[in-house]
């Protein structure tokens, strides 16, 4: 018996229908499936629900329904236990699924014989040091940052955080260019007044980097990839490290920066605050089958001709 996981876009009732038709066929078959909580009830599948802690343990498989931000979704979610997971295409084409909506079911089929391969992906450990933690907070804790406007954003104090694409470190929403301090492996190499920098795995290469004009980097590849967004001055070429580097971003400046991992805003840092970029020591682990041709993917993309 296999342990399936499905995780679904909440707002494409294709997706919705894909799960209730893939659940209904492997629980006839034996297989215990599982939903997080919210997706389950958008599916009509309560009884099926899981919280996050409880959804990856014990996963044979996790099956993505919906586009790349549901598979970032389901990577953040499962990554961690090294469970393979399965992208089907709900919307338009995407990089990382592998799977057409009528092909779910010959797919796991596939899988569940055991006729497949497992493409691995280099996975972005980001840690924060909050360099003085919040007064009367203990460490970890969020609390609020006047930034001198009319906002108050929430302050993020510490944490480890996993990413598929990208780290980026970048003005408030309604701020000014920020001042940023990069050192690598320990040694300085120079500050930026930009919008942002992003630090981006290969599979990120193709996202927020892409459109800062970052290159392009084959998905399987292994390195770090620093771009900065519209930065104030001369040198703004993106930079490509050793998958072995260690890329520390400080806030250098007054202006307070935002964290965002995988397009998910986590807080505010402030000077002397920073973020420490790495390659994880785990993979995300894509199920495929056959061989994936990421120039192809690419042409059909961008309408790329042939000749």
């Amino acid at each position: 018996m296999a342990v399936v996981g499905m995780i679904l876009h909440h707002e494409r009732e294709q997706a919705a229908d894909l799960a209730r038709d893939a659940a209904a066929w492997l629980t006839e078959r034996g297989h215990e499936v599982r939903l997080p909580i919210r997706d389950a009830g958008i599916a009509g599948l309560s009884e099926l629900g899981a919280t996050d802690e409880e959804f990856s343990r014990g996963l044979d498989l996790a099956v993505s329904l919906g586009g790349d931000g549901t598979m970032l979704r389901t990577v953040d979610l499962v990554a961690a236990e090294g469970v393979p997971v399965v992208g089907v295409n709900v919307g338009q084409l995407g990089y990382l699924s592998e799977v057409e909506p009528p092909g779910l079911r010959m797919a796991l089929k596939r899988f569940l014989a055991g006729s497949f391969e497992l493409e691995e992906r280099m996975l972005l450990q980001v840690a924060v040091d909050a360099a003085g933690e919040l007064e009367g907070e203990p460490p970890g804790a969020i609390g609020a940052y006047d930034d001198g406007s009319d906002s108050h954003l929430p302050r993020l104090a510490g944490g480890s955080f996993l990413a598929l694409n990208e780290a980026v470190l970048e003005k408030t929403p309604m701020g000014h260019t920020v001042r940023l301090g990069v050192s690598i492996d320990g040694e300085a190499f120079t500050p930026y007044a930009a919008d942002g920098l992003i630090v981006a795995t290969p599979t990120g290469s193709t996202a927020y980097a892409f459109s800062a004009r970052g290159p392009i980097v084959e998905p399987t590849h292994r390195c770090l990839l620093m771009t900065p967004v519209s930065p104030h001055m001369l040198f703004d070429r993106s930079l490509i490290f050793a998958p072995e580097a260690r890329v520390r971003i400080a806030v250098a400046g007054d202006r307070p920066a935002t964290l965002s991992v995988d397009g998910h805003n986590l807080g505010t840092l402030q000077r002397g605050d920073a973020i420490t970029c790495t390659a994880a020591s785990g993979s995300a682990r894509f199920v495929t089958f056959g061989p994936r041709n990421f120039l192809r993917i690419l042409k059909t993309k961008f309408g790329l001709s042939d000749r």
